[in-house]
């Protein structure tokens, strides 16, 4: 299923700096939920850190491992309706990770916050992101 969301734009708001949405509107059909993702990072199962020093290939990583989580409860990254996305080196990395993101997550782009953190749990990990769903439709 495919949420039918809309962006919400308000007037006199400037214009976002990337794409993303400031707001956005999900319907909500009857029997559907809210899918809530923790924090992912590039690791395999043994906890090793995948695509070192590269954030473009973390960033592709923790989507499939969000992607993973959505299809347990019916959803897919089309039906993500909101992402904070935590690097630790914005200037070095928002190019390459904003490229993967979107390139994966369709249009209306979802809400948004980019956050700048000195480190992340997992040494050696450049990205994290978690994610707001809506999954199920009720049928």
């Amino acid at each position: 299923m495919t949420t039918p969301r809309s962006s919400l734009i308000p007037r006199g708001h400037s214009k976002p700096i990337g794409r993303y949405s400031p707001g956005v509107r999900a319907e909500l059909p009857a029997g559907a939920s809210l899918v809530f993702v923790s924090g992912q990072v590039a690791t395999d199962d043994a906890g090793v850190v995948l695509c070192p020093d590269d954030p473009g290939g973390q960033t592709r990583v923790v989507f499939a491992r969000i992607a993973d989580v959505l299809a347990e409860a019916g959803a897919t990254l089309a039906d993500i309706v909101s992402v904070t996305i935590y690097l630790t080196d914005v200037a070095a990395h928002f190019t390459a990770v904003s490229a993967v993101r979107n390139e994966l997550l369709p249009e209306p782009p979802p809400a948004s916050v980019l956050v700048e953190v000195s480190r992340l749990a997992e040494p050696g990990c450049l990205v994290e992101i978690s994610a707001v769903a809506v999954a199920g439709d009720g049928s």
